[in-house]
């Protein structure tokens, strides 16, 4: 018999992990997940979950979605990394289930939305366009560059002493005990507000996009700053030292034969340059200086020819490869590191890139995600286990201001983390982490700067999308996350005749907004009357959002 109403989550991937705890713990939710295996990857956690109905399907087909019964799911979420097999499973649902809503896992967002009308009631999110800023700010030590865009408003996250006390909307969070306290009551203790801008004014430079050169001025730049760096790339070490000792002696020869025949210093280099490329004729009549500079001048003439040759040829290779490879071999100084180059890596190159801030990309192949991208914009890419202090010296760690390591292997995550650390004892090191408590103690044992997991940041909105409720922002603080969702107030509800102050003692949660219809009343009293068919904008966290979802309902 078909359940009513269950939902449905499809894949074992770390993401789906979060997601299935999250409705199931937060919202208390009956949830079917279909999986490879219940012994693989995620797969044991989900099974260990209350309220989970395991279903193992090798393939995503429509055999699996009958013995998940889809035909009486209310939701359906597909959240593994293939954006065109999310697309064909959703597809196959939809036509088991015309009336199901879908939540779409993509990393191609610009397909995302182009696919929607493929659908009759979907969601598209991509966990990577939401984790990225957070892993951004991270590295470079500034407030998370969140911000929601509302009609005639602007929200954003910032620094309460930047914004002006009329523009805060709410206090984010404070210290207080050595502890972050997440939604303080009081304000005036806040480290971090939720503000308002509007139209152009000096406040919305905190969401503008920093102005990039192009990639002739980079090259550019990159010269003034060290006119040799190009010399050191195109030419080897040993050929230059070999070059210049060359150099160095027809400097000699060109001395001694001013000094010894009483010629001017540019007949002696001219003398002295065609003597080396041409060879000396004998002349028994001259002195012994001159014979033994002709004779050297004349050996000299042996090496100078083929080192000239080498040097053009070694110019030539080198310069195709920095080309080809999308990198320099130099040295570089107060650059991004970052390892692995997936979905998240991805986003956080191209976002440092339009910050204008200098990247050096690490993965263990060349032909990652991220690795094409990295090379259309010129950011340099190692191929290499990022573990190994030899890769991470390839990508220039001990001078790099931030280390940011985010491939999908905790282990591996952590011995890249250690030994960047011991290369760099004063780099800003940047961790993803699947599992919470463990990240707490790695901050703490290793000294690591700050550590995320993409899938915690990520789950909350993927929730929300599966129960119809949409999340329009994620704010990182600290290893938690406080959510901006849009919450609408069903007849009957706990919230129907109620006010403002009844959703604030929930508990985690804040109204920043009522919406009526096109009417919004922003900053609204405690004592504002709420009513059926009006929306909340809410602040809250992951708990407090699934309170007010439950007293809305």
């Amino acid at each position: 018999m078909p359940i009513a109403g269950h939902l449905v989550v499809c894949g074992d991937e770390p993401l789906a992990h979060r997601l299935v705890e999250e409705l199931v713990t937060r919202y208390r939710r009956h949830v079917t997940v279909i999986l490879p295996s219940r012994r693989r990857n995620h797969g044991p956690q989900i099974a260990r979950l209350p309220n989970v109905r395991i279903v193992e399907a090798d393939r995503l087909d429509v055999e699996a979605f009958r013995r998940a019964r889809v035909a009486g799911a209310e939701s359906v979420a597909f959240v593994g990394q293939d954006d065109v097999g999310n697309i064909h499973a959703a597809l196959q649902a939809q036509e088991l289930n015309p009336r199901v809503h879908l939540v779409i896992r993509m990393f191609n967002l610009s397909l995302g939305l182009g696919i929607r009308n493929l659908f009759r009631d979907c969601s598209v999110i991509s966990d990577a366009a939401m984790a990225a800023p957070a892993f951004v700010a991270a590295a470079l030590g500034e407030v998370a560059p969140v911000h929601v865009r509302r009609p005639g408003r602007t929200l954003f996250v910032a620094d309460p002493a930047d914004v002006p006390p009329d523009r805060v909307i709410c206090a984010l969070s404070s210290h207080e005990g050595g502890r972050t306290v997440l939604l303080p009551r009081d304000p005036a203790g806040a480290d971090l507000v939720l503000a308002m801008a509007e139209g152009r004014d000096g406040y919305v430079e905190h969401l503008a996009t920093p102005d990039v050169p192009g990639r002739f001025r980079r090259w550019l730049r990159r010269q003034r700053a060290n006119p040799f760096r190009a010399v050191r790339v195109l030419f080897a070490r040993k050929l230059a030292l070999v070059a210049v000792g060359l150099v160095a002696v027809l400097f000699v020869g060109t001395g001694i034969l001013t000094s010894v025949n009483h010629l001017p210093w540019y007949d002696a280099a001219y003398v002295t340059l065609l003597t080396a490329l041409g060879g000396a004729e004998p002349d028994t009549a001259a002195s012994t200086v001159v014979k033994i500079t002709q004779t050297v001048l004349t050996v000299v003439s042996i090496a100078l020819i083929p080192v000239l040759t080498g040097a053009v040829v070694e110019a030539v290779v080198n310069a195709r490869l920095a080309i080809a490879l999308g990198r320099l071999r130099e040295p570089m100084s107060g650059h991004v590191v970052v390892v692995g180059l997936g979905n998240v890596g991805t986003r956080v190159i191209r976002d440092l890139h339009t910050r204008g801030v200098p990247v050096v990309a690490i993965d263990r192949v060349g032909t990652a995600r991220g690795a094409q991208l990295a090379r259309s914009l010129d950011i340099p890419v190692v191929v290499g286990d990022a573990s190994r202090a030899e890769t991470l010296r390839a990508a220039s760690v001990q001078s790099a201001r931030a280390l940011v390591v985010l491939s999908t292997d905790d282990v591996v995550n952590l011995e890249a983390a250690i030994t960047g650390r011991e290369l760099n004892p004063a780099v800003r090191v940047v961790l993803r982490l699947f599992d919470g408590d463990f990240a707490d103690r790695v901050e703490r044992a290793f000294s690591i700067d700050v550590s995320r997991s993409v899938s915690y940041l990520a789950a909350p909105s993927f929730a929300a999308a599966m129960l119809r409720r949409e999340v329009i922002g994620a704010i990182p603080v600290d290893r938690r996350v406080l959510l901006i969702a849009e919450i609408p107030v069903c007849r009957e509800s706990t919230v129907d005749g109620g006010t403002v102050a009844t959703v604030h003692d929930l508990g985690g949660v804040r109204v920043i907004a009522v919406k009526n219809g096109l009417h919004q009343q922003w900053s609204p009293a405690l004592s504002t009357v709420l009513s059926a068919g009006e929306e909340l904008v809410v602040v809250a966290t992951r708990d407090g959002l699934g309170r007010v979802v439950e007293a809305t309902t």
